[in-house]
């Protein structure tokens, strides 16, 4: 099933998305995300944040099953997920990069983003470790993710880091 290095890799990158490890990707974990976010950040889920938040995950949700779930079951498989990185993402990140945009503009701004949509590094590394990213990693990907070495991540430099991450083999 999982034949090449970039297979493997993008394999290794479910998950991230299967948040509660059931060994698939639903609905269901992309609300655990947003709820942890939201907790980690004190940000009230009926606020004006939380919504855009939840909001931005139930698109990331609804792109990622348009793309990868082929039996309509509503949930995406391991190999779903890869088929639909190697055969439908790989010469296409800019799509998956809008199908994550509105989910991690929310995510900046939970974090507190400025008012230029900007997060420090810092917010970024824990954003990446609620995301089940391990914090010896997160810290140093949030601070690569500065690309302009202002001590902050923004929209345009977080976007599409993530799509590449996601859908380019490194």
């Amino acid at each position: 099933m999982v034949n090449s290095e970039y297979e493997r890799r993008i394999a290794a990158r479910f998950a991230t998305f299967d948040q509660d490890g059931n060994g698939y990707i639903d609905r269901a974990d992309f609300n655990a995300a947003a709820k942890a976010l939201l907790a980690e950040f004190g940000a009230a889920a009926r606020s004006e944040r939380g919504q855009a938040l939840y909001g931005g995950a139930e698109a990331l949700w609804q792109g990622m099953a348009g793309i990868a779930d082929r039996d309509g079951d509503q949930r995406i498989t391991r190999e779903e997920f890869v088929t639909a990185a190697v055969k439908r993402l790989r010469d296409n990140p800019d799509r998956f990069a809008e199908i994550a945009r509105p989910f991690l503009h929310a995510a900046l701004d939970v974090a507190g983003a400025d008012g230029e949509g900007a997060v420090g590094v810092e917010d970024v590394a824990r954003v990446l470790t609620v995301l089940g990213v391990p914090e010896e990693t997160a810290r140093p990907v949030a601070a690569a993710l500065d690309a302009d070495g202002d001590g902050k991540v923004g929209e345009a430099e977080i976007v599409p880091a993530f799509a590449r991450y996601f859908t380019v083999p490194e």
